[in-house]
C-alpha cells in the first residue's frame, strides 16, 4: 500500500470519528478543542505526503479548512463528514494505483 493511501485512510478515519453525531462533538469539546489541532496536523502531513507521491491534494486541503472551521457546531459536523468521504475515496484510488 502506498504511503499516501495509508495517510489518507488514517486522516479519513479520524475525520469519520469526529463526524459521528454527539460522539465527535464530545471528543472535540472534552479535548479542549485539541482534537482539531491533531486533525490539522494529520492533514498537513497527509498533504505533504500527497505532494511527494503526486496524488490527490484536494481532500487534504479540504481537511485543513475543516480543521480550522470545525469549532462551529453544526458546520463542523457537516465538514468532518465531507472531509472523511473525500479522504477515504482518495485513499481507495491511491491504493488501487490510479
Amino acid at each position: 500500500m502506498k504511503l499516501s493511501a495509508f495517510a489518507k485512510f488514517l486522516s479519513g478515519g479520524y475525520e469519520a470519528l469526529l463526524a459521528l453525531p454527539f460522539i465527535g462533538g464530545s471528543i472535540v469539546v472534552f479535548s479542549g478543542y485539541s482534537a482539531l489541532g491533531i486533525a490539522l496536523t494529520l492533514h498537513i502531513v497527509t498533504l505533504l505526503i500527497a505532494l511527494t507521491f503526486r496524488t490527490g491534494k484536494l481532500p487534504s486541503v479540504f481537511g485543513i479548512v475543516t480543521s480550522l472551521l470545525a469549532w462551529i457546531p453544526v458546520v463542523g459536523w457537516f465538514l468532518h463528514a465531507i472531509a472523511a468521504v473525500l479522504l477515504l475515496i482518495s485513499a481507495g484510488r491511491d491504493a488501487a494505483g490510479e
